[in-house]
């Protein structure tokens, strides 16, 4: 790390570490912040849209079928920032059939740490407040049985960790994040911040805590998720999100080299207002397509509900279809609790209406899709 490049002492100090190298210590939250005009109006545009997400949470009428997707999507893009490769349809699929996606069991392992991840901290939530306690769960969930599991699942460091290409030393490390020893003090001030109430907007506490968490880079590996976890963890806490809906997963990895630079530039030159204007226009632009692509979720709902209102089974799989969109025969009757022909004639009504389609081409074994289903969650970029 060249230390020429870190020129904004009020953002932090740098130290030498005992093996020679430096590293870099963050002040403690806040810092003195400067609300331009153009800083006032992101926030006030990010704070309208994500009041409007989540009053649409309120009043669903089942919000649990929106929820579903949108996390299983928000684990399959924040995995893949970290270099996994499994996509949501995989996903899906993998519950369904165990084995068919063809993908490395290791990378589906690791998108659904993610996902109970995530289910634990929001569980987590009624019982504890956000803090360190309840950031080492969520990683020792993330980490639990899959490749970086030796780094310490649910501890944090005790050596020294760094950022930069494959192959870099400490030396020549983009960022060395604080020693260990310092590392300490660090979270415990980041901490405090974390529960302070009524001083600085959400959505600007928000956008500093993640900031400093990756700052101080805790763990030996899984920072970066457990970062991305703690934003929409922080905003249910807050009560500014009624249902975990809102995930920025997709517009990071969509403008990732800007939001690895803005990181830095807090870092090198206490570029505050760059990060902060650069989530709340990812908070906006991620609440805007989430509340269009729940009201299109709800509108495909109700069109195939109403072409179903006279097949009560294949009503009932329906909504089944809004968690999974892959079914088979013997998963329908399950989900139905019924006999396999029944079963079997949910499924063609399905079929007939346009809901459904046969992915195999085999009378044996067969895979349904309810690809109208899956073209809604998967989209990105959906037209305003």
């Amino acid at each position: 790390m060249d230390p020429k490049q870190f020129k904004s002492p009020d953002t932090g100090r740098l130290v030498k570490a005992a093996g020679g190298f430096w590293a870099f210590v963050p002040t403690p939250l806040p810092p003195r912040l400067e609300y331009s005009q153009e800083l006032t109006l992101l926030l006030s545009k990010a704070d309208a849209a994500l009041s409007e997400l989540s009053g649409l949470g309120r009043h669903l009428p089942n919000p649990h079928l929106l929820i579903i997707p949108y996390v299983q999507r928000e684990a399959v893009l924040s995995s893949r920032i970290e270099g996994t490769k499994t996509n949501l349809a995989e996903l899906l699929l993998e519950e369904v059939q165990p084995g068919a996606a063809e993908r490395d069991p290791d990378d589906v392992r690791e998108v659904r740490n993610y996902i109970r991840a995530l289910e634990r901290g929001i569980r987590g939530l009624s019982k504890l407040p956000l803090s360190l306690r309840l950031v080492r769960q969520l990683h020792a969930e993330l980490m639990k049985g899959v490749r970086g599991e030796q780094a310490t699942p649910g501890e944090f460091r005790r050596s020294q960790n760094w950022v930069g290409p494959t192959g870099s030393t400490p030396t020549t490390a983009t960022y060395v994040p604080p020693p260990p020893d310092e590392m300490t003090q660090a979270l415990s001030d980041w901490e405090r911040f974390l529960h302070q109430r009524d001083q600085i907007p959400d959505l600007v506490q928000c956008a500093l805590m993640h900031e400093q968490f990756e700052a101080i880079h805790p763990f030996l590996d899984g920072n970066g998720r457990v970062g991305r976890l703690l934003i929409t963890l922080f905003l249910i806490e807050r009560e500014r999100l009624s249902q975990p809906l809102l995930y920025l997963s997709a517009y990071i990895e969509a403008n990732r080299r800007e939001y690895y630079e803005r990181l830095q530039s807090v870092r090198t030159h206490g570029d505050w207002a760059g990060w902060i204007r650069y989530f709340l226009v990812g908070v906006e632009e991620t609440a805007r397509e989430a509340i269009q692509r729940a009201g299109r979720l709800m509108a495909l709902r109700e069109l195939y509900r109403l072409r179903l209102r006279d097949h009560a089974k294949a009503l009932m799989l329906l909504d089944q279809l809004f968690l999974n969109p892959y079914i088979t025969v013997a998963r329908a009757a399950k989900l139905l609790k019924t006999s396999n022909p029944t079963a079997r004639k949910a499924v063609t009504q399905l079929q007939k209406i346009g809901m459904l389609e046969e992915t195999t081409g085999r009378s044996w074994g067969q895979l349904f899709l309810a690809k109208p289903i899956l073209r809604v969650i998967e989209r990105t970029n959906l037209p305003k």
